[in-house]
């Protein structure tokens, strides 16, 4: 398992927040990698969607975490030959209201298990990369948020 997080402060209520993250279709204004998303079925936790890189893969995407106005997650699945090779992405959209300063302090998580040893070292050389794309997708998700 590989997991990479960050996290930001941004001035906007957790409920403006909310409604940007949790929305399929606003996935590709804020989420670094993402070219198209969509729902393909059901609301909230359970909730399908199709979710287009930017590298033209597509993934089915379940919502398997969502407590509104604060925690939304998916799973992105890619499946490779036989259940061994199968490999995972969860992202976490995690939301706290800033008692403080006001706004709200999001935090971004993406957990990878790999389909095998070479992928995984793979995907720890482009570890650098990945933090670079979750604070891209705050500063972004800050500038969303800001417009309401």
């Amino acid at each position: 398992m590989i997991l990479v997080e960050r996290s930001a402060h941004v001035a906007a209520p957790v409920e403006v927040v909310w409604d940007v993250v949790q929305r399929a279709e606003q996935l590709p204004a804020w989420l670094a990698g993402v070219r198209a998303a969509e729902v393909l079925s059901g609301e909230g936790f359970g909730r399908r969607q199709l979710v287009q890189a930017g590298r033209g893969a597509a993934h089915e995407a379940e919502v398997i975490a969502f407590q509104e106005p604060t925690l939304i997650g998916w799973r992105e699945r890619a499946k490779g030959a036989g259940a061994r090779a199968e490999a995972r992405t969860e992202i976490y959209v995690q939301l706290t209201p800033d008692e403080e300063e006001g706004g709200t302090v999001v935090r971004l998580i993406v957990v990878r298990w790999p389909a095998g040893p070479v992928k995984a070292a793979l995907l720890r050389l482009g570890l650098r990369r990945v933090g670079a794309d979750l604070e891209d997708s705050l500063a972004r998700l800050t500038d969303l948020a800001a417009v309401g």
